[in-house]
C-alpha cells in the first residue's frame, strides 16, 4: 500500500492496473491515470433542466447535458448527478473494478481511514446489504468476516427520489424533497457538513465522507438502462455499534452531557429531524445496565435534514427531556463561546463548494443565536423552544428566531429603500418599491400528511428493525411535530437573496434585536398572516 498525502491505492493484483479498487484524491497529480478535475465542480443541478432531454438512459442524458453550453446551472443549490461524467464512464468500462473517490472530506484523516477500510472490504468481494428500514436506500458495508464498517446512502436513492429502491419516490434531483428547504439529492453533503462542524468530536458524530462509488451493486431503477453498475455519489458514515436507539429506552436513561452536546449541534445546524430513531445508544459492557438513570451515552446520526436553505421549523426530540432543562456546564459554555460562525462558514465554503450560500448563512444565524442565548443564561430547552414554531392556543405563530430575522431583514429593506428614494427623488413609498413578505406558516389543524418519525428515518445504522413502533408511557415529547412530507409548504425566511452589504447590515440588526429580546425575556410572536 502506498500512502501519498491524501491518495490511497489498494492493489488487488500487481500485474494488471485494471484489477484494483482505488480510493483516490481527485486533486492529486501523482498518478496521471487517475487524475481528473473535481467531480464536485462538474456536476449539474437538475432544478432548472428541461426534463424532455431525459432519454431512456439517464447516464447518457446527463453526459449529453454536461457538454451542452446552453444548460443553465441552478443559482441557489447545485446538486450531484447520479452517474459520473463521460470521462468517468470511459474509465469504468476500461477498468471494470470497484472504485471509490473522495468528493468531500479528503483533508480529514478519519475520513481517509474510513474510505480506505471500505475500499479494502469491497476489493475483497464484500457486497453492500440494503437495509430494510426507512424510506431511502441505505446499505450496510461489512468486512469479509462480517464486521460492520460503514453505512452508504446514495443521493439518488433518498426518500422521494426517482431511483429510490423502496419505490417511494418519483422526484428528480434538485426538486423539493422531504422538506421544502432541502432539495432531493442534497442530504449527503449535509451529512458531511455536520461531521466537519463537530469539532473535536464534541457531539460524537461518526466519521462521515462524501464519495463516488463505481462497480458496486447499488439499486438502479428499471427506468434506467445501465450496461453495468454506474458511479454513484453517496454519503459514507462509519457504523456505530449500538444496542438500541433513544426511542427504545426513553429519555431518563441518557446522560445530561450526551443530550446537551447533541442539542448544541442541532441548534447550530437547525436540524429539522432530530427524533429518537437517529440517536443511537452506545453498546455497553455486560457489567453495566441501561436501566440505571442517566448512564447511557448517545450517538447522533442521520444529519441529512440540517442546514436548510431558509429558516424552517426544526424538530428537536430532546426539547422536553429533563436533561434539556439542566443549565449548561462551564465546559459546554466555553465550547459555545469559542464557536466562530464565520470560521465555520469558511470551512464549509472551502470543503463543500456545492453547499448553497443560503444554507451557510442559516448556520451563521443559528450559531449567533445559540451564543447569545447561552451567554444570557438560557438552558438548552429554552433555546430550542425559541427556535420552534408554536401550534397551540388556536393559531400558528412564528418562532422567536423567525420573528427577529423578519424584523432585521425588514430594516435592511427600509434602509435600502431610503437610499434609492434619495437618489431618484421619488415619492413612491418604500413598502411599494421594496416588499418583503413575512415567512408563511404551515396550515392549522391536524396534519393529515404527517408521517411517523420512525418511518421517515432511514435508521440506517440499525441491522435489526422493529416492525412496530414502541410506545412509551409517560414520555414527554417535543411540541414540534415529527418531520412530514409537505410539498405545499412555502419558503420561509431566506438569506440567499441579500448582497454582501445587505447581509452585513442584517447581521448587525439581528444581533441588536436579539440582545434586546433576551434582556427583556421575550418578544411577541408574529401571528399567521
Amino acid at each position: 500500500m502506498n500512502c501519498l498525502a491524501t491518495t490511497l491505492i489498494i492493489t488487488c493484483k500487481t500485474t494488471l492496473i485494471s484489477d484494483m479498487a482505488v480510493a483516490i484524491d481527485p486533486f492529486s497529480d501523482q498518478f496521471p491515470y487517475f487524475n481528473r478535475s473535481s467531480q464536485r465542480c462538474r456536476l449539474l443541478s437538475l432544478t432548472n433542466l428541461d426534463f424532455n432531454f431525459l432519454g431512456s438512459s439517464l447516464a447518457q442524458s446527463l453526459n449529453g447535458m454536461s457538454q451542452d453550453d446552453n444548460i443553465h446551472r441552478s443559482v441557489s443549490s447545485p446538486c450531484f448527478s447520479i452517474a459520473a461524467s463521460a470521462n468517468m464512464e470511459e474509465d469504468k468500462k476500461a477498468t471494470g473494478a470497484p472504485r471509490i473517490e473522495i468528493l468531500g472530506g479528503q483533508s480529514v484523516p478519519t475520513v481517509r481511514a474510513l474510505v480506505a477500510e471500505v475500499t479494502m472490504a469491497i476489493v475483497s468481494g464484500a457486497q453492500p446489504l440494503l437495509l430494510p428500514s426507512g424510506l431511502g436506500g441505505a446499505y450496510l458495508l461489512q468486512t469479509g468476516k462480517g464486521h460492520n464498517i460503514a453505512v452508504a446512502k446514495p443521493v439518488d436513492e433518498e426518500p422521494l427520489a426517482l431511483n429510490n429502491p423502496k419505490k417511494s419516490g418519483s422526484l428528480m434531483l434538485g426538486q423539493p424533497g422531504m422538506k421544502h428547504s432541502i432539495p432531493v439529492g442534497e442530504t449527503g453533503i449535509r451529512e458531511l457538513a455536520a461531521y466537519l462542524l463537530d469539532y473535536q468530536g464534541f457531539s460524537n458524530v461518526p466519521p462521515t465522507a462524501l464519495v463516488s462509488i463505481s462497480h458496486v451493486p447499488f439499486h438502479v431503477s428499471d427506468a434506467f438502462s445501465f450496461s453495468s453498475f454506474p458511479y454513484k455519489v453517496a454519503s459514507l458514515q462509519r457504523f456505530v455499534c449500538h444496542d438500541f436507539d433513544a426511542g427504545e429506552l426513553g429519555p431518563g436513561s441518557f446522560t445530561v452531557t450526551s443530550v446537551h452536546r447533541i442539542g448544541i449541534l442541532d441548534v447550530r445546524v437547525l436540524n429539522l429531524d432530530r427524533h429518537a430513531g437517529n440517536m443511537l445508544v452506545k453498546s455497553c459492557d455486560q457489567d453495566k445496565r441501561y436501566n440505571r438513570v442517566g448512564t447511557a451515552e448517545l450517538v447522533p446520526i442521520d444529519h441529512g435534514l440540517c442546514l436548510p436553505e431558509c429558516l424552517d421549523d426544526p424538530y428537536f426530540e430532546w426539547l422536553n427531556w429533563p436533561q434539556a432543562l439542566v443549565p449548561f456546564t462551564d465546559t459546554e459554555l466555553q465550547y459555545i463561546s469559542d464557536l466562530d460562525p464565520f470560521k465555520d462558514a469558511e470551512l464549509l465554503r472551502n470543503e463543500l463548494q456545492s453547499l448553497p450560500e443560503s444554507a451557510i448563512r442559516v448556520l451563521i444565524v443559528c450559531t449567533v443565536f445559540l451564543k447569545q442565548a447561552a451567554a444570557a443564561g438560557l438552558c438548552l430547552a429554552e433555546i430550542g423552544e425559541k427556535m420552534t414554531r408554536d401550534f397551540y392556543r388556536g393559531e400558528d405563530s412564528f418562532s422567536l428566531l423567525e420573528t427577529l430575522c423578519t424584523k432585521a431583514k425588514a430594516t435592511v429593506v427600509v434602509d435600502k429603500g431610503n437610499e434609492v428614494n434619495a437618489e431618484l427623488e421619488c415619492e413612491v413609498e418604500i413598502t411599494e418599491v421594496f416588499h418583503v413578505s413575512k415567512p408563511p406558516l404551515a396550515p392549522k389543524g391536524p396534519r393529515a400528511n404527517s408521517i411517523p418519525a420512525s418511518m421517515l428515518s432511514s435508521q440506517s445504522q440499525r441491522v435489526t428493525v422493529n416492525a412496530k413502533e414502541k410506545k412509551r408511557g409517560g414520555t414527554m415529547r417535543s411540541r414540534s411535530p415529527p418531520m412530514r412530507v409537505n410539498h405545499a409548504e412555502s419558503e420561509g425566511v431566506s438569506f440567499g437573496d441579500m448582497t454582501t452589504v445587505e447581509w452585513d447590515m442584517f447581521l448587525q440588526s439581528f444581533q441588536t434585536l436579539l440582545q434586546d429580546a433576551l434582556s427583556k425575556g421575550s418578544v411577541p410572536k408574529l401571528g399567521k398572516q
